[in-house]
């Protein structure tokens, strides 16, 4: 077995770890041998439910949250050229809540519909960001610098839309979805579960499958120009599917920022600079990262639990006054 093999496996088996771990970490603890049994739904009834039920829709739905942010991350980091860049930063995460809060607010039903209109919410602000770029007189797709301070501004400006829509609800309602916006896993279910896995599933093969073009567009766009790619279709492609990604996980979980600036960094720490493996990578990562929050989150302070938005921007901020520092 050669030395990268080893590498993704050992990533792999992190991962699976730590999610055997979390399905058996709670108020009542699990050990792994009666995990697989109540997996195989033998055991007791009780440990069954809380298996199959609670703890594993629950770990199952951070992980996929972790995939879609890290991937969208490190396609966004790529096409921009900005190690800064990252959903919740661009915009991207802010627009993608203002249409699922606009989709709660008409009574859609379905975690389908409210996956739509948040990628509706998410593609608007990838399409005010490159729009606010090019007014503030960037030429081509924009200054990556000037791409990333509208995208701020429009995280800011869906976060009042938010507000403002929220202005009459009744109480319960605006503490629920505040809640919501510190994001959660909380309320996870198998078919949350499934259809956030089919949006992971399709937007990120379909970057796995575009990622040459990232690696030609990391390189700025007289060299991608001169490699034969169409610069401004290939950036809007990739813009598009990160926030596709982006945008079903805050449908399924909330605002949880900064997963999709770290993961690509250790990724590109650990020696990976192609963005297909990146890609791949930065799923995994993300996946152990977010499970890892979550775990934190509800156990830190029992019975209550953190908001897991809370707990990944505490790793995040830090990191990325950090990363600003390196970058002057």
């Amino acid at each position: 077995m050669t030395h990268r093999t080893w590498h993704w496996v050992a990533m792999s088996g992190v991962l699976v770890a730590l999610c055997v771990v979390a399905v058996g970490t709670g108020a009542i603890h699990i050990p792994a041998d009666q995990i697989v049994d109540a997996i195989r739904g033998s055991g007791e009834p009780a440990v069954i439910s809380i298996v199959r039920n609670l703890r594993l829709p629950r770990i199952l739905l951070g992980a996929l949250v972790g995939a879609g942010l890290g991937m969208s991350g490190g396609a966004l980091q790529g096409t921009l050229r900005n190690s800064l860049a990252e959903p919740y930063l661009l915009g991207v995460s802010g627009g993608a809540a203002v249409g699922a809060v606009i989709a709660l607010a008409m009574h859609a039903s379905g975690d389908g519909l409210i996956g739509i209109a948040a990628f509706a919410g998410a593609s608007g602000a990838v399409l005010l960001a490159l729009l606010v770029a090019r007014a503030a007189g960037s030429a081509g797709r924009g200054d990556p610098r000037t791409l990333l301070m509208a995208g701020v501004v429009i995280g800011a400006f869906a976060n009042a839309v938010i507000m403002i829509a929220l202005a009459n609800a009744p109480p319960n309602t605006i503490r629920g979805a505040l809640w919501w916006m510190m994001g959660s896993v909380s309320d996870a279910s198998w078919s949350g579960v499934s259809w956030l896995a089919c949006y992971v599933a399709i937007g990120g093969s379909a970057l796995v499958y575009w990622a040459r073009e990232i690696d030609v567009l990391s390189l700025g766009d007289e060299a991608a120009a001169a490699l034969g790619v169409n610069v401004e279709v290939a950036a809007r492609r990739m813009y598009l599917l990160g926030a596709l990604l982006a945008a079903a996980t805050v449908a399924a979980a909330g605002l949880i920022g900064f997963v999709g600036l770290i993961v690509p960094h250790i990724v590109r720490a650990s020696g990976i600079r192609r963005h297909r493996p990146l890609l791949v990578a930065a799923g995994i990562i993300g996946a152990t990262l977010v499970v890892a929050a979550d775990l934190v989150a509800r156990t830190v302070r029992p019975p209550g639990e953190l908001p897991l938005g809370a707990v990944t921007a505490i790793l995040g901020v830090p990191f990325f006054l950090a990363q600003l520092r390196k970058a002057r």
